[in-house]
């Protein structure tokens, strides 16, 4: 069943998605070759302590995976998704990290997600990067009330093929409330005016994962891969929709 929040509870996913995006716009700032993805797990969870939070991802579990260890799924090159934080994890010059950051506040949610340069990359990764965080911009776009899922899916899935990116297979966006991962799927292919209708008051994080050489990818416990070791890309945000057009919760200075 997709929930439908009232203006009390909008509030309180405005204050969880402030959050994240304080922690994203935070590791931005630190992101450079030689640091640790451990100093960036550490500095997430003061951030998040500060702010009265917690970890939306710490602990989390699914399909009989052991917990999550981390405050933050750190992502470098060919890792989509669910990369973990060590010591021994340290940024190099032309790698490409995404920052996946999930808080918890007054029983509500925030989740979003960036992928940043380290220091001087290549052409190839920075139109990636390039691309992929315009699919996001375009769905967002399509949250428009009485619009559906699938025309939000169809515009990521048309801006990968048109600029000859790969989206990742079997990873999707999601609603997102009291639980991190609520109905409806928001899958990143698909095709327009199919799926559920938008309606006022729906909260959904949006997140296309663009791959370089292939749809297909690989996992191990938690983290998924690209099959062929290309890099990908992965851009979020969490959205509501409202009379007035999309608004995006993961943003800074939202009221």
């Amino acid at each position: 069943m997709i929930s439908i929040k009232s203006k009390a509870e909008i509030e309180l996913m405005r204050e969880s998605n402030r959050i994240v995006a304080e922690v994203l716009e935070q590791l931005e700032k630190m992101i450079k070759p030689g640091i640790s993805t451990w100093k960036l797990n550490k500095k997430a969870e003061e951030i998040i302590v500060e702010n009265s939070a917690e970890s939306g991802f710490k602990g989390y579990s699914t399909d009989g995976l052991t917990p999550y260890k981390f405050s933050i799924c750190a992502s470098i090159n060919d890792e989509i998704v669910h990369g973990y934080s060590s010591k021994e994890k340290i940024l190099r010059d032309g790698d490409i990290i995404s920052i996946d950051v999930g808080v918890i506040k007054n029983n509500f949610y925030g989740d979003g997600a960036r992928t940043f340069a380290v220091g001087t990359i290549s052409e190839e990764n920075r139109n990636l990067l390039r691309i992929t965080e315009l699919a996001l911009i375009k769905a967002i776009e399509q949250c428009i009330i009485n619009n559906r899922i699938g025309d939000i899916s169809a515009v990521i899935e048309k801006t990968a093929k048109e600029n000859g990116f790969y989206v990742a297979d079997g990873l999707t966006g999601h609603g997102i409330g009291r639980e991190l991962h609520e109905l409806p799927i928001v899958y990143n292919f698909g095709k327009k005016g199919t799926g559920p209708r938008l309606f006022e008051g729906m909260t959904i994080a949006i997140e296309p994962m663009f791959n370089i050489g292939t749809s297909k990818v690989r996992e191990k416990e938690w983290v998924f891969y690209t099959a062929d070791n290309s890099c990908s890309a992965h851009f979020e945000n969490t959205v509501l929709i409202q009379k007035d057009g999309p608004e995006i919760l993961t943003k800074r200075g939202v009221t």
